[in-house]
């Protein structure tokens, strides 16, 4: 989106999700490749560790890029941050095709990721198509990592605490614990977008910052929680 902004000069937000799409394919590749690199495979706590490297890496990219355009800054200084400030309601109908298909595919997957979590050999063995799971699930992951970030910015930790929360509630299966991600995640940014507007006596505190500050801490706990059980 910043080189689509501040380079191709687009403005409209069904332009812009176009782009959001390609970077979040991009992200989604990249953090796999790594995560999946070396023993063990992809494992949870590897491709959290991937994802928060990508993420690090790429908003220096971005701040490198924004110098050299003051209005390209402007534009993305909030964007940046996470905010559902100022966002049109027109957005939900624009959105929600696109969410639509990534939400009813992410189901249609549950079962096969369910297998897959068990080992790929022993998911093969169950049944499951390794490539198109895999593949399935990167076109779901970048349809709705995409359009949300379109939409409102990188608001970070949404998608690491609500899973494990939903694990905790409903357990491992991914056909229960997907549903109560999709009724856990919005109350998670609701509150944390209300928090923002309370906290401060001046202006308001971006939502992004606030998921920011809970998520940190979850994050940091769950690394050390699998380096107290890998000793």
């Amino acid at each position: 989106m910043v080189f689509a902004i501040g380079f191709l000069g687009v403005g409209s937000f069904l332009s812009l999700v176009w782009f959001s799409f390609a970077g979040a394919a991009l992200a989604s590749v990249v953090v796999y490749v790594l995560g999946a690199s070396g023993r063990g495979g992809p494992t949870p706590v590897r491709l959290a560790l991937a994802g928060a490297a990508v993420s690090a890496s790429l908003g220096g990219l971005i701040a490198g890029l924004t110098v050299f355009d003051a209005a390209t800054y402007d534009y993305l200084r909030f964007w940046m941050v996470g905010s559902l400030a100022g966002r049109r309601p027109e957005l939900v109908g624009e959105l929600a095709p696109f969410v639509g298909v990534g939400l009813v595919l992410a189901l249609l997957l549950a079962r096969s990721l369910n297998s897959l979590a068990l080992g790929e050999e022993l998911g093969r063995g169950l049944g499951v198509h390794v490539g198109r799971t895999r593949l399935g699930t990167v076109v779901a992951v970048t349809l709705l990592c995409g359009a949300a970030t379109a939409a409102a910015g990188p608001i970070g930790f949404v998608g690491l605490v609500i899973p494990l929360v939903a694990r905790w509630l409903a357990g491992p299966d991914l056909r229960w614990s997907l549903p109560y991600c999709m009724l856990l995640a919005p109350v998670l940014l609701l509150g944390a977008d209300i928090v923002g507007r309370l906290v401060l006596p001046e202006g308001e505190l971006e939502v992004g910052a606030v998921t920011a500050l809970i998520g940190a801490p979850v994050f940091i706990a769950m690394v050390r929680r699998r380096k107290e059980v890998s000793l």
